[in-house]
């Protein structure tokens, strides 16, 4: 019997929405591998199971809240052509076209850095006599003030880049390196970029062309395009912080009922010693020390980012720099660090306690 195409369009969208849940439901390895060690110590210990709490997260601020104003500065059609002598007449004709108005933020960037390029260069290379220096230098301060702005823009209100540093919803898995790879490079360039921008200290030494100069923002756009590696390093440090001091906790409260000295039975301290050596050693500690290494590779790229961009006239929300202090300049790490660490103190007290010898 034929069916209608109707019929057939709806039960195409069931499977559409099943296969999303499916996705969306597919387990975490890693939170798996949390949960396992945390059952595996509550069964030894003859006690149910803490759940794990909610992790509460801090949102990054919306785009309309982020978004730092700028000034429109125009350069008139009469000098803007008379800046055919030093090139510049070509870059503002495209981005005064359409497809110039409706550009995205990568490649608004990308536009007002070559324009500082020719600027810079047609203040260097015109007549001292020439009417167009008076306009142009007053424009040229005004748009190097404003970079910073629009690096700023771009990072957190570009959709590439801002998504980047939003949070994810669950714990990385153990092989996505290339993707930590991958946004490393990107921010290690934007920050290398940025700081050569604010700096401007080179003589630019031929006009605007249609030469490839900052095509590697777009190589590094595309290169994070698909990912959110950096948000998603956040939310993982913050829950395992979660995970391990609820772990920890009910050890510690358990710590009466585990028995070792001389004539004592010492079975169930022989058994958790057995879980931390199955569970805790081959897994859960390689993956925190995944994540202290990665953070600690990025951290300092965004800060220098960050701290670059802290200009006067810069205005950064309540919320975001609260965002900042938490994940960037690491009051997040320091919790993530204390978890680990009382974890493993809890560890070293019992085998100092059980006379048990590491790596046994």
């Amino acid at each position: 019997m034929p069916v209608s195409i109707s019929t057939f369009l709806h039960r195409l969208s069931l499977l559409l929405i099943i296969s999303i849940l499916l996705i969306s439901c597919k387990n975490n390895n890693n939170e798996e591998a949390f949960n396992t060690y945390h059952q595996r110590l509550a069964n030894v210990l003859d006690i149910d199971k803490a759940p794990f709490p909610e992790t509460p997260l801090l949102v990054l601020p919306t785009k309309r809240e982020l978004t730092q104003p700028l000034a429109d500065i125009r350069i008139g059609l009469l000098d803007a052509y008379e800046l055919r002598q030093c090139g510049l007449f070509q870059l503002i004709a495209e981005r005064n076209s359409i497809l110039g108005k409706v550009q995205d933020k990568t490649r608004g960037l990308r536009y007002e850095l070559l324009l500082l390029d020719g600027l810079q260069y047609c203040l260097e290379t015109l007549p001292k006599d020439s009417d167009l220096l008076a306009e142009l230098a007053p424009i040229y301060q005004q748009k190097k003030q404003q970079i910073p702005l629009v690096f700023w823009n771009t990072l957190f209100t570009g959709e590439e880049w801002r998504k980047q540093l939003t949070l994810g919803h669950q714990l990385l898995e153990s092989n996505q390196t290339t993707q930590f790879n991958a946004s490393l490079s990107a921010f290690s360039y934007i920050n290398n970029l940025l700081s050569n921008s604010i700096k401007r200290t080179n003589n630019i030494t031929a006009p605007y062309s249609n030469q490839d100069k900052y095509q590697d923002l777009f190589q590094y756009q595309q290169q994070i395009y698909n990912s959110r590696y950096i948000g998603d390093l956040f939310y993982s440090m913050q829950r395992t912080t979660t995970l391990l001091n609820t772990i920890t906790e009910q050890l510690t409260q358990s710590q009466d009922s585990i028995l070792c000295g001389k004539n004592m039975n010492q079975q169930k301290a022989q058994y958790l010693r057995n879980v931390f050596y199955k569970f805790y050693v081959p897994t859960i500690q390689p993956y925190l020390s995944t994540l202290d290494s990665q953070y600690r590779q990025i951290q300092p790229v965004l800060q220098q980012i960050l701290q670059q961009l802290n200009q006067p006239n810069m205005h950064i929300s309540s919320p975001m720099q609260t965002y900042v202090a938490l994940y960037v300049d690491g009051d997040m790490y320091q919790q993530f660090h204390e978890a680990t660490l009382a974890h493993v103190k809890f560890w070293q007290r019992l085998f100092k306690q059980c006379k048990f010898k590491v790596g046994q």
